[in-house]
């Protein structure tokens, strides 16, 4: 059986499409929203929505420390297990352009040193908005071990919430 570092990985889930190249160090997320990107970059930065939508795949389960958004500020959440624990992770904010663009790093205080550069980008497309989640990882080794860990489930779950969340809203 082949690694996901040596053939492609691309998978779609609904409207949600991960794509990872063989040997290379990232992977590529998008999503098309049904909804306008000025409220998805909103709901994207505020840590009081985060926590509604963002989790594993059946429920939210995010804990919002801090979220300073701005060039140099930091962010922290943690997902929480159904005993109450959780494990956090964290990063810094190096552009905020809004409703256009963030660009963070983002790492896993369970696996530290492993730190990803991530890039998310907000297309307006008359009214509805294309989302496209970059994440430029440190080495391949450290990308398939991502995709090892769950992000598709976790992300079409999230995102699925999200515009619901957004939609009701």
């Amino acid at each position: 059986m082949a690694t996901p570092s040596t053939e492609r990985n691309a998978v779609t889930s609904g409207k949600t499409r991960l794509t990872a190249e063989p040997g290379k160090q990232e992977i590529v997320i998008t999503r098309p929203f049904d909804v306008r990107r000025e409220p998805l970059f909103k709901a994207l930065t505020d840590p009081a929505l985060v926590p509604q939508w963002c989790g594993g795949p059946g429920h939210p389960n995010t804990a919002v420390d801090h979220m300073d958004v701005r060039p140099g500020g930091s962010w922290r959440w943690r997902f929480i297990d159904p005993q109450g624990s959780g494990v956090g992770l964290y990063g810094v904010y190096h552009e905020v352009l809004p409703p256009e663009r963030l660009v963070y790093t983002f790492e896993f205080e369970g696996v530290p040193g492993h730190v990803l550069l991530r890039t998310v980008r907000l297309e307006d497309r008359s009214g509805k908005t294309l989302l496209t989640e970059q994440s430029v990882f440190q080495s391949v080794e450290d990308r398939d071990g991502m995709l090892q860990s769950g992000i598709k489930e976790g992300t079409v779950g999230s995102w699925d919430r999200l515009e619901s969340l957004l939609l009701e809203g």
